[in-house]
């Protein structure tokens, strides 16, 4: 809700820009991020998750942290978006190896952390995002599968290469499974959430 306390054209222009949906939607990196980490803090808490949370962007390594009732915690890196992917791995790129480059930035993530995206585009304002949650090696590995097994440095949510491109006919997609549902969350948590335990017996997922 708007207060006018003015008359006159300042006043026509704010009532114009507060019926302009571009107006009221995130217009820079920082609320992106922010909400991003707000919305995937709030559903891992509907899950049943105790969440701890590292409030502003850029945080080193990972944004908030989870807990299950066994005590397992899991570390997670929230990565928002409004564009339909998410550039992960260009500040590993050397010499077009997209491949080494996806390598690096999996190996840059401790033992024990997992991925959150969060893709706000093509979302009404009043609804949610669309989520997912993946290990490191699951998003370096679709990374290297990317544009028909070229490679990318941005993880595209669903892409359709033209003719004019060298990965013509090649689609990129996100994988279904990836959906953060309760069932994706508790397998992530027992298969890479376990992995910072010195004694566990987990296995990585891959």
């Amino acid at each position: 809700m708007l207060t006018f306390v003015a008359c006159g054209p300042p006043l026509v222009f704010l009532a114009a820009a507060a019926n302009d949906p571009w107006y009221s939607s995130m217009q820079t990196n920082w609320h992106v991020a922010t909400a991003a980490e707000a919305i995937a803090a709030a559903q891992f808490a509907r899950f049943g998750y105790d969440v701890s949370v590292q409030y502003g962007a850029n945080q080193p390594e990972y944004d908030l942290m989870i807990a299950a009732h066994d005590g397992t915690v899991l570390k997670v890196s929230v990565k928002g978006s409004k564009t339909g992917g998410w550039g992960l791995t260009q500040s590993h790129l050397r010499e077009t190896n997209y491949g080494r480059a996806a390598d690096e930035w999996a190996a840059s993530h401790r033992p024990g952390t997992a991925v959150c995206l969060v893709q706000f585009k093509g979302v009404d304002d009043d609804k949610l995002p669309r989520l997912y949650l993946a290990s490191p090696i699951e998003i370096a590995k679709q990374l290297k599968a990317a544009a028909g097994g070229y490679g990318r440095t941005v993880l595209k949510e669903y892409k359709v290469y033209t003719s004019r491109s060298r990965s013509a006919g090649a689609t990129d997609e996100i994988p279904a499974t990836w959906k953060m549902t309760p069932e994706r969350v508790a397998q992530i948590v027992t298969s890479v959430g376990a992995m910072a335990r010195p004694s566990s017996d987990a296995h990585e997922l891959v």
